[in-house]
């Protein structure tokens, strides 16, 4: 279910972007900042809760303990995200800059974007198979990120059966990142570890998101409501999964 949940978020952005052509940039900004709120809402309340409820791993009936603290791999995720956004210039939270020609068009494959927002989305992927309610926020996260990347693209000339194959991919990657936390044996040895720079990823990203200011660096009441709503939403869904 999880596989599905995340890879139906891209290819459905692709589609609405491709076939709808949204063009109210206002109205994906709020739909951005509600993924923002969401993302958050999750892992503070989930994630975060249970990285520090056992400071050290349980591996076939044996208790192993990490010498270095679950806060240094939360760090090295924040890190991590901030060299990834280097390279893809931010637009794992809606922005896209990438060199056109003099027409403004794009006629091949930005590769330091796909990378590192592939990497992204894979690591992404990891805890979501012990929590299905984080898999609906990274479908939230993506959704918005997809409509907004295919717009850019298509906007900007680039072919459509390379901006298909660019979606594709990375409606994959999170998808493929659960399949290793479930299958890989180094990732389920460390699990925590894995899941702690996940959180990291994920704080940046979604404190990002909400923090962005709109024109004139200020929180109108539409933004704040999206956010609120999506803070809402996470603490009712984590409430039930909770019970």
């Amino acid at each position: 279910m999880q596989y599905i949940i995340t890879f139906s978020a891209v290819i459905l952005g692709f589609l609405i972007a491709l076939f709808l052509k949204p063009q109210k940039k206002k109205n994906i900004k709020l739909l951005l900042a509600f993924s923002g709120a969401f993302l958050l809402s999750l892992t503070v309340l989930h994630l975060l809760p249970e990285l520090f409820e056992d400071s050290h791993h349980v591996h076939e009936g044996e208790h192993v303990h990490s010498s270095i603290p679950v806060g240094v791999f939360i760090m090295i995720g924040i890190l991590f995200q901030i060299v990834l956004e280097f390279f893809s210039k931010g637009a794992e939270h809606g922005h896209v800059h990438v060199h056109t020609d003099e027409n403004n068009e794009v006629h091949h494959i930005p590769w330091l974007l796909f990378i590192s927002l592939c990497i992204h989305a894979l690591l992404e992927g990891f805890p979501i198979h012990e929590n299905t309610n984080l898999a609906y926020g990274i479908a939230v996260h993506h959704f918005p990120i997809a409509i907004i990347l295919t717009l850019f693209f298509v906007n900007a000339k680039m072919n459509k059966w390379m901006v298909f194959a660019f979606m594709f991919s990375f409606a994959l990657m999170t998808p493929i990142g659960t399949l290793l936390a479930e299958h890989l044996h180094f990732a389920q040895h460390y699990s925590k570890e894995i899941s702690a720079i996940v959180v990291g990823i994920l704080f940046h990203i979604s404190s990002t998101i909400i923090f962005e200011s709109n024109e004139g660096h200020k929180f109108n009441l539409a933004k704040i409501t999206m956010i609120v709503l999506g803070f809402l939403l996470a603490y009712v869904m984590e409430m039930g999964h909770s019970h």
